[in-house]
């Protein structure tokens, strides 16, 4: 039997190299595949492991804390010990969100929940609002049942002690929600196979969730929430100044840096102000700007004679609550958020209001579902008042403050699609529209390149998947899987060069050639929600058969025309 040479020739070892470089840059699903069911255990948390305990974003010693309504649960003094972290019980129960202000803690810390659950990756090392509804898809789609369950069960964990769904769960977030997807998730995991030993167990815990899914949803409806006198709803954090997260002035200071460079495009957000300001000029500066004594990051956001409007800063709170953070489009930086009755919200909360009359009549509760159905019919109409522009053909966004609609395309337009509401004619419009927004490598958020990671040319998969998966349950099944294959192929590209799934990506390139100017510059590797899109966008084209709109599946509310 020959023997292989153990010497190879320059020339075919060269050979060799190139050939293995080649093959590790061919973009391929089985290997895209295969690290994202394995990813999940990688990303998956709970108590047990002391890494779900670091916060990668502070330095500070960990830091737990108890609902004060809970139990000390078995075990924890364990944890504290074993994980060297400080176990501390909040000083109150929390009834809604904003009863409790981060800044009454002593120290930040992280929200104790629980089940295991998945974060997204990177310095993300907690659990997200809307990141674990695209998860928890992944999760269902790869047969994780259980831990898709677990997902949920926290959800309304946060609802009953912290109350309502949070950005994520770290006290710094106590004065927000997120995108809200609370009533999927439930439908969700109600329709999966695995997640309960019988209908009994499905019934009951049903019975469970219900109420808190309802006390969720009225976050939305609180004041607060209100877009005027719309009857639709806004993003709105209920904290005031800079946001606690952020620890430096930078950011803040480039905003300002950026508004000076640019003055047509100020919104209003400048304040003429001293860098170090006297008792009395702070004092002003309390209500037109910032707390300086209470914030030593609004007490540095402060750059050629301006400071940041209180205005801007409730913008800035509500962006992040939006999970845009950050674009450009509801205005410089986001710092109008709040100014909006907006496209993506009101979807949102349409099919929750359509999930909630589905969920009462499963509970027998056929009145509460009614007035469901009702809520869901009156947003529709306004929707299509404020939010729906024919001679555009598209949804577009409502500044209530002006009264007057952005003229500006967001992909949000489609996700009326994902929700249901939107009319045969409305959707034939916004398929035509396609080429607004698709690109080489699937859909970018909108047609202005800003520098922000939420404005062209950037794409993201949970907005690719509300529109892609819109598109099909409305039969524009053609366009759905062109979409899907090119979203498929930019994650397939990005994972082929480096063994890695990124949280966003250029649409225009069709990779993970990403580079951002204006805000947050890094792309995390992980990652959570393009993990589980990529699975839902293969189940899609494998032929997995679409779900209908919300509107289709129940009893039909009136159409907007």
């Amino acid at each position: 039997m020959k023997t292989r040479p153990r010497i190879v020739s320059l020339l075919g070892a060269t050979a060799l190299v190139l050939s293995t470089a080649a093959s590790a840059a061919t973009p391929s699903p089985a290997k895209t595949q295969a690290y994202i069911h394995k990813a999940w255990d990688t990303l998956t948390r709970s108590l047990d492991d002391c890494s779900a305990l670091h916060d990668p974003k502070m330095d500070a010693r960990p830091v737990l804390y108890l609902p004060a309504d809970l139990d000390k649960p078995a075990g924890i003094g364990d944890i504290a010990k074993r994980c060297k972290v400080e176990v501390r019980t909040l000083p109150k129960r929390i009834e809604r969100l904003g009863d409790l202000m981060p800044s009454e803690l002593p120290a930040e810390g992280l929200l104790y929940l629980p089940r295991p659950y998945v974060v997204p990756g990177g310095q993300f090392n907690e659990m997200y609002g809307w990141d674990s509804y695209f998860i928890q898809l992944g999760l269902l789609a790869d047969h994780r049942d259980d831990l898709a369950r677990d997902m949920t069960d926290n959800m309304l964990f946060e609802v009953e002690h912290y109350g309502g769904v949070l950005n994520a769960n770290r006290t710094y977030y106590l004065t927000r929600s997120q995108p809200p997807f609370l009533s999927r998730m439930v439908s969700d995991v109600l329709a999966a196979p695995k997640a309960f030993k019988d209908e009994a167990e499905r019934h009951a815990w049903l019975a469970h969730a219900y109420p808190l899914v309802v006390a969720n949803y009225h976050i939305w409806t609180r004041a607060e929430h209100r877009a005027g006198d719309t009857g639709l709803a806004r993003y709105f954090d209920l904290g005031q100044g800079p946001v606690p997260e952020m620890h430096g002035s930078e950011y803040y200071r480039g905003v300002i840096g950026w508004v000076l460079a640019h003055p047509q495009r100020d919104p209003g957000y400048l304040v003429k102000a001293s860098e170090h300001p006297d008792a009395a000029e702070m004092a002003k500066l309390k209500a037109s700007s910032c707390d300086i004594e209470a914030s030593t990051v609004c007490a540095g956001a402060w750059a050629s004679g301006y400071r940041l409007s209180a205005d801007y800063y409730l913008g800035d709170r509500a962006m992040r609550e939006s999970g845009f953070d950050t674009n450009f489009h509801f205005g410089p930086y986001g710092g109008t958020t709040h100014h909006y009755a907006g496209v993506g919200l009101n979807s949102l909360l349409y099919r929750y209001e359509r999930d909630l009359h589905d969920l009462a009549l499963q509970l027998g509760k056929v009145a509460e579902a009614q007035q469901w159905a009702d809520a869901a019919a009156k947003r529709k109409a306004a929707m299509g008042k404020y939010l729906w522009n024919d001679k555009r053909g598209m949804f577009m966004d409502y500044d209530f403050t002006r009264g007057k609609a952005s003229e500006q395309p967001y992909v949000t337009t489609y996700w009326p699609l994902w929700a249901g509401l939107a009319s045969k004619a409305q959707a034939a419009a916004l398929d035509r529209h396609l080429a607004v927004f698709e690109r080489k490598g699937g859909l970018s958020m909108d047609n202005l390149s800003s520098g922000a990671q939420w404005d062209e040319p950037f794409g993201w998969a949970p907005t690719n998947w509300l529109a892609i998966s819109g598109l099909d349950a409305y039969g524009f099944h053609d366009d759905a899987q062109r979409l899907a294959r090119k979203f498929m192929g930019t994650v397939e590209t990005g994972f082929a060069h480096d063994g890695t799934i990124r949280e966003k990506y250029n649409m225009v390139l069709g990779n993970a050639d990403v580079k951002i100017t204006a805000g947050y510059t890094t792309n995390v590797i992980g990652f959570g929600w393009t993990n589980a899109v990529y699975l839902k966008l293969h189940q899609l084209l494998q032929g997995a058969p679409a779900q209908a709109p919300a509107a289709a599946q129940s009893t039909q509310v009136p159409a907007v025309h």
